[in-house]
């Protein structure tokens, strides 16, 4: 069974590991070895994560199964961004999930606390940047009710690439509830 609970500036250097382990499992096929490493260097190290799990805007949440890290999220409430209508908008900005745990329902529960956690803070709106190239994550993503309502530039590296936007209204009637999802990722 899954466990979830909120990182602790203990977890940073697991944390670290993890999130650059499932970044490359995701993304190192169709992307260059210098670009990737470049970009984990800027994004996943230690004091990094340590930052983050310290910051009170960003809610990082780890998944675990039996004691070992096999996922986390981080969901930064409020994220404004031109595409998103919306006065309270949070945003996925991760969601990771090592390759192993893929099809465990892992993903689905991490996207459940992370809607449910945007709802309880009074957010309006969840939105998130998929790579266009990331169908599986974008069909994932679906089944919570996210659409595709824009775009941003996302730079791996110095490779400048295209991230679709998806979003999802909070609140009210025909919006994503947090038991709204049953795919698998």
């Amino acid at each position: 069974m899954t466990r979830l609970r909120p990182a602790l500036p203990v977890d940073a250097p697991s944390l670290a590991v993890l999130a650059e382990r499932s970044f490359r499992e995701a993304f190192g096929r169709r992307n260059s070895p210098e670009n990737m490493d470049l970009h984990c260097a800027r994004t996943f190290g230690q004091d990094i994560q340590l930052r983050e799990i310290r910051d009170p805007r960003l809610a990082t949440t780890i998944a675990e199964e039996d004691g070992r890290i096999v996922g986390f999220s981080q969901l930064r409430i409020p994220s404004v961004h031109a595409a998103i209508a919306a006065e309270r908008p949070a945003e996925i900005a991760r969601i990771y999930v090592l390759a192993e745990w893929h099809g465990r329902g892992v993903a689905q529960e991490l996207m459940r606390a992370a809607l449910a956690k945007a709802s309880r803070d009074g957010c309006d709106c969840l939105w998130l940047g998929v790579w266009e190239h990331n169908p599986r994550a974008m069909a994932f993503y679906r089944k919570f009710g996210l659409e595709v309502v824009g775009t941003h530039a996302f730079m791996l590296g110095l490779d400048r690439q295209r991230d679709l936007i998806m979003s999802v209204k909070l609140g009210g009637a025909g919006s994503a509830s947090p038991g709204a999802g049953r795919g698998v990722a």
